[in-house]
């Protein structure tokens, strides 16, 4: 399936690559760097190039790209690509360039593992930390005095079993499960303030410490509004068709236990609204008047605030004044950024001044958009409430507890 992985820096420079099928050279991620360059934030998930396909997939500041010599099922390959990203997170923390180039020694035995003969193999968490022990100092030391690898000489107990997500013998003295609801929502609002486009990406990520072989049971107080899921391998997916809940035997430790999608109008609700009035006349300064608030939110604090917008070419500086927050201009981009922080209800956020533009120009687009980000914590925009989690199998009374974050995701409106 997969006959070579390469991670790309931000630079456009392969500073690992990996091959089990067939030694692929890194050129064709030329591919992949002209598509980078020529929209930088909208790379195709998929290339296809004269003898393979290249599947891409950027998070954070590197870019993992496999290349596949037969069509494959694009999805499946992007799934493992998360996942790659998602245990190099698990070990060390991060998956910067520094932090993979001072472990390449364990990134490349975890490859191994993941993959074999370029078919997915091993990808749960616990199964590889039973395979490959995370880097410390200690056994960093230990193993460059000894001569040994990180590599465990014995099968995990889970490789073999029904629930391979689950290591057998775990053991806590404070059992717990927290739950963390977290959903983005993705909008673009017109000049009016009608909504054009709006849905919700939401996930419940869990943290499970709990001893022994626990089967757990999570319902909703409104499951109806699902319109799209997927679950870890842990839920029993029919018991979710026929009851709504999920029943699972959790992994030990940190997993996303489902990933969902609403989009009926009734459920996806914008919780905040932008007044804006920008003009701009052939030469004359223009005019920028901003005011940011809180919509719908039940009484919670809308934080981490910032707005973005992409002037007109013409626009040469901005002169304004915000009564809450920074803002910065950069004049080679034309992009203007406000950081507004907190929105205090009894004082909304505004910025307002004058724009200066370019002598003598007379095509003047005066309709930039304004990219939105923003947080509210203990909230869940669609609705979505956790009713209860039983516990089966166990004798403890483990603690509870669930987290509800929303956030903006592509939040763009209008001008």
């Amino acid at each position: 399936m997969i006959h070579s992985l390469f991670i790309v820096n931000s630079s456009g420079e392969v500073f690992l690559e990996k091959h089990w099928r067939s030694v692929v050279s890194r050129s064709v991620c030329e591919y992949f760097l002209d598509a980078q360059r020529a929209a930088p934030y909208d790379v195709p998930p998929v290339i296809a190039t004269p003898h393979y396909y290249l599947i891409t997939v950027q998070r954070d500041s590197v870019s993992l790209v496999a290349a596949c010599k037969q069509e494959v099922p694009p999805l499946f390959v992007i799934e493992f690509l998360h996942r790659v990203v998602d245990t190099f997170q698990d070990y060390f923390g991060d998956c910067s360039e520094s932090v993979i180039k001072d472990n390449y020694v364990v990134v490349y035995e975890l490859l191994d593992e993941m993959l074999d003969n370029g078919f997915p193999l091993a990808t749960e968490s616990n199964i590889l930390k039973e395979l490959i022990k995370p880097p410390n100092i200690l056994r960093t030391i230990a193993n460059t005095v000894t001569g040994k690898s990180n590599v465990s000489t014995t099968l995990p107990s889970g490789q073999l079993s029904a629930i391979p997500w689950r290591r057998s013998g775990v053991r806590y003295n404070n059992n717990e499960a927290y739950f963390d609801v977290i959903e983005e929502v993705d909008a673009i609002i017109d000049k009016s303030g009608s909504t054009v486009f709006a849905e919700i990406q939401g996930h419940i990520d869990c943290c499970i410490k709990l001893s022994g072989m626990p089967d757990l049971t999570l319902s909703f107080m409104n499951p109806r509004l699902f319109d799209d899921v997927s679950f870890h391998p842990c839920v029993r997916f029919k018991r979710w068709e026929a009851e709504r809940l999920l029943s699972f035997i959790p992994p030990d430790g940190n997993f996303r236990l489902m990933s969902y999608q609403s989009y009926q109008p009734s459920v996806v609700t914008i919780p905040i609204y932008i007044r804006h009035n920008f003009s701009i006349k052939t030469g004359e300064q223009g005019r920028l008047d901003l005011t940011i608030g809180p919509r719908n939110t039940l009484g919670r604090t809308v934080d981490k605030v910032k707005l973005e917008l992409t002037m007109p070419k013409c626009v040469l500086n901005c002169l304004l004044t915000p009564n809450q927050g920074k803002y910065t201009f950069d004049s080679v981009s034309k992009t203007l950024s406000w950081d507004v922080g907190r929105i205090d209800v009894s004082k909304l956020p505004n910025i307002r001044g004058s724009v200066s533009i370019m002598p003598g120009s007379t095509n003047i687009d005066a309709n930039p958009s304004i990219n939105v980000q923003f947080q509210i914590s203990q909230l869940a925009v669609s609705g979505l409430k956790v009713n209860r989690l039983d516990m089966y199998g166990e004798k403890y009374k483990p603690f509870k507890g669930v987290k509800y974050l929303t956030k903006a995701g592509k939040f763009q409106v209008r001008m």
